[in-house]
């Protein structure tokens, strides 16, 4: 049973956080109807906007967030007035390659200048820090306050689109961009606002993710097809399945410790056999498929 609480709440900590990975993905999305390839290496840029500034600095990992949050809203600008506005004027393989393009650059320009070696954090308040809740459970502190954070930046974000003047715009945008831009609406602002919150909430992610997470120039790849599942199994273009989406996708990596309850409680010797912990991203691009296959709007369904 202890194993059970224990991934429960393993998988529910880091699914908050992956929820705020796809976040941007999904708002870039609804917004402008791309898909951002990208997005990972956004995220990449965060965690080592994060290292880099507490070693730089000497201040605590989590307060490094503001810093990864205006390096990302900075770079998600640069890239739309830059490069994206442009590819958007042609056909959706145009736009597709484009930001495929665009991940490929950033990706090789950490490995010109980072190399390819891991790089981790080993100093802060929280780190190498864990949390005892009884049952067996013990949470690792960096990992608690990931989630916790996460939480509040989502739901900063959710109110920023929901609550003030400029996500209503935002909103309109996606939903009739010619219609706003004869109600007086700068959609061209808009697109440019979507990728600079985009890239601010995927580098603050990062920047949270490389307390207990090593990074390198390839990192992004996984976290952008865990995204995509995620975006997928919440529905493109809403922000409210991301979050629970996210939950569901942080609990299916938890998958090798259900395993691991079911063998030693029903004492199958060979579910011990198998090593699950290897194949724990597979069964989140498995999920992917299935979504795909049965529900393609996701649960919460695309923008209408």
């Amino acid at each position: 049973m202890d194993i059970l609480v224990s991934s429960l709440f393993a998988g529910l900590l880091i699914g908050m956080v992956l929820a705020l990975v796809a976040l941007g993905l999904t708002i870039i999305f609804g917004v402008m109807d791309i898909v951002n390839f990208a997005h990972g290496e956004f995220l990449m840029i965060g965690m080592y906007t994060g290292l880099l500034t507490a070693q730089a600095t000497g201040v605590d990992p989590l307060f490094t967030l503001p810093v990864a949050g205006a390096v990302g809203f900075a770079l998600g600008i640069i890239c739309y007035y830059g490069f994206i506005k442009f590819v958007m004027r042609g056909p959706m393989v145009a736009q597709l390659l484009g930001t495929f393009g665009l991940m490929l650059f950033l990706r090789n320009l950490a490995l010109l200048i980072f190399g390819s070696e891991d790089r981790s954090l080993h100093h802060g308040v929280l780190v190498g820090k864990s949390f005892e809740l009884g049952m067996g459970i013990i949470i690792p502190a960096t990992k608690l306050a990931a989630a916790g954070l996460s939480v509040a930046a989502f739901v900063a974000v959710w109110l920023l689109m929901n609550r003030t003047k400029v996500g209503k715009a935002l909103t309109a945008t996606a939903l009739n961009p010619q219609g706003a831009r004869y109600m007086g609406i700068p959609t061209e602002r808009m697109n440019a606002l979507a990728w600079g919150i985009g890239g601010g909430s995927a580098t603050i992610a990062g920047a949270l993710i490389v307390n207990f997470w090593s990074v390198n120039p390839f990192v992004g790849l996984l976290f952008t097809m865990i995204a995509f599942a995620i975006v997928a199994l919440g529905g493109f273009g809403s922000v409210p399945g991301a979050f629970f989406a996210g939950l569901v996708v942080g609990l299916i990596t938890e998958i090798p410790g259900f395993w691991d309850f079911m063998s030693y409680t029903f004492e199958f010797e060979w579910m011990m056999d198998v090593p699950m912990t290897s194949f724990k991203y597979m069964w989140v691009y498995v999920a992917y498929f299935v979504i795909m296959v049965f529900r393609p709007r996701g649960l919460f369904g695309w923008k209408q």
